[in-house]
């Protein structure tokens, strides 16, 4: 039997449009439905979306900008500390070796690096800072820790109220006295109450040594060698003890004259040399070098134990420095385990002393302790002061 299918008519006869009117209507997109699903749903729940607050927009845009700062920062970091790994050739270039003269200060910018790296959340960042600053802490380390310490006789022998020149350990000094500039008494007054046995002075003037005598340098060192190559600024030695063999130049260096002298320490000969290089200024970057390199041929001269001081214009990060150094002298400060021996500039009102480039420098054999930096008036160095053990 048929089935048939009854449409209901409403009470004018007519057929209800519910149906055809719901089928000729445009079909949503997906999409549209979506949307209009989540509004009515964050409706019901009350949590539709809010614009941000000016409190929002301010921390969103700090936190880009430290991470900018992290991105930045690591970077300079890694390049500036990279740059000590140059060939010595290369770091004869323009403004480079001043760059490498702050070798270890890098690494606080890498920690400051890090730091904003940590509150941006930018990884990368901080991956770069570590690496900066752990490079540089490896190159850096060795100046705090000794494998070479003084022994307690050398404390003991400097300790008293006269220096004792007959044993084979002495206090010695160097300072750049700023083209005579220095305070005269002021260093005498060091050099008692240090109980200097031998004394490197840079950038001396016939009337600067006049006040040093009148002060009383011979009092304490009565035996000294100063010679100019220009006649103008010297160097010079002063000595407890006398200078035996003194000449004007050692090293016949382009630079300057640095002289040298034979002092017997505890019947130990040991020839002292006052130096001063060329400084890495504009025009003049391959001379600093090339004032490196003449000092570099010294370690060839086997038939002396050699004890440099003076302005070297260097730090240890400098590759010139270090090929001077060879395997056969040392850098006092850091065998010593001291730590750094910031010495230079003294002179600039708000900016530290960021620059070692004041050495004692030891032939092998020796060992040194008691690193010192004094600021004495008028000059833009700081004294350098060391103990040294010269007995092999």
């Amino acid at each position: 039997m048929a089935r048939t299918r009854s449409i209901a008519k409403n009470t004018n006869g007519n057929v209800p449009r519910t149906r055809a009117i719901r089928q000729r209507r445009p079909a949503s997109t997906s999409s549209n439905k979506s949307a209009a699903s989540a509004k009515r749903s964050a409706q019901k729940r009350g949590t539709q979306p809010k614009p941000y607050t000016k409190e929002q927009l301010k921390s969103h845009g700090k936190h880009r900008f430290f991470g900018l700062l992290a991105g930045l920062f690591a970077v300079l970091t890694l390049l500036a500390t990279a740059a000590r790994a140059l060939p010595a050739d290369l770091q004869e270039l323009p403004y480079v070796p001043i760059v490498i003269s702050a070798t270890p200060w890098f690494m606080l910018l890498g920690l400051i690096a890090l730091l904003l790296a940590i509150m941006s959340r930018r990884i990368l960042a901080a991956l770069i800072a570590i690496a900066a600053v752990a490079l540089n802490a490896y190159w850096q380390y060795p100046f705090f820790y000794s494998t070479t310490p003084l022994p307690q006789a050398a404390y003991n022998a400097v300790a008293f109220s006269e220096p004792n020149t007959s044993d084979a350990f002495a206090r010695v000094m160097t300072f750049n006295v700023y083209k005579g500039q220095a305070d005269a008494q002021a260093i005498v007054d060091t050099v008692r109450d240090q109980r200097v046995e031998v004394l490197a002075l840079q950038e001396t003037t016939d009337d600067f040594v006049k006040r040093l005598k009148d002060a009383g340098i011979e009092h304490y060192l009565p035996y000294s060698n100063v010679s100019s190559s220009d006649g103008i600024y010297g160097n010079g030695l002063w000595s407890a003890t006398p200078l035996s063999q003194p000449v004007d130049d050692e090293v016949n260096s382009s630079a300057s004259f640095m002289p040298a002298g034979t002092v017997d320490l505890g019947g130990n000969a040991i020839r002292f040399v006052s130096v001063h290089t060329t400084a890495p200024v504009p025009g003049y970057w391959r001379q600093w070098k090339r004032a490196l390199d003449e000092l570099g041929l010294m370690q060839s001269h086997t038939s002396n134990r050699y004890i440099f001081m003076g302005d070297f214009n260097a730090t240890y990060d400098h590759a010139p420095f270090r090929e001077f150094l060879g395997t056969r002298f040392h850098d006092a400060a850091r065998i010593s385990g001291h730590g750094f021996t910031f010495s230079w500039p003294t002179n600039r009102p708000g900016l530290p002393m960021f620059a070692g480039i004041d050495h004692v420098v030891l032939d092998q054999g020796m060992r040194a302790g008691q690193c010192k930096v004094v600021k004495i008036a008028g000059s833009d160095h700081a004294a350098l002061l060391v103990t040294v053990d010269v007995m092999q």
